[in-house]
């Protein structure tokens, strides 16, 4: 069952999804999709190659930014703020449960300058705690 959570009316994060769930997305309004997920993170899990094609097939934009058990590196936040700007309209992310879209949200637009208060609050809303990457957050607000 799809399962979107709205963090702002440009962007929302959801748990895994599946190429069979992107006409609903589209329907939803959204015009992009970015993928935090690498492939073969569980047994069972779509690959990214058919919800690209799902989502090409919609019309959507695709792109992939995986976030490993690693955590998150300067160039997922620069392509994370790459396809946010790019699309002309709302963004889905997704990973297994919308936990590390969200956290991958947050850290890029508080690089670029977004309040990092309203950042934590509109995640909170969303039922995402992002107290632990606050640090994190004034990190890369401060390296600016």
């Amino acid at each position: 069952m799809l399962s979107i959570r709205p963090l702002n009316d440009r962007f929302a994060v959801a748990p895994q999804i599946a190429p069979e769930d992107v006409p609903a997305i589209a329907a939803a309004g959204y015009v992009a999709i970015v993928n935090n997920r690498p492939d073969d993170e569980e047994p069972g899990q779509p690959s990214g190659n058919a919800v690209r094609a799902a989502a090409e097939a919609a019309g959507l934009a695709y792109a992939e930014v995986p976030v490993t058990q690693a955590g998150f590196a300067q160039p997922q936040l620069d392509a994370m703020a790459a396809a946010v700007v790019a699309a002309d309209g709302p963004v889905l992310a997704y990973c297994r449960s919308g936990t590390r879209s969200c956290n991958l949200w947050a850290l890029a637009a508080a690089q670029a300058g977004r309040d990092r208060d309203l950042l934590v609050g509109q995640a909170r809303a969303a039922g995402y705690d992002l107290s632990s990457l606050r640090p994190s957050l004034d990190a890369v607000a401060r390296a600016r």
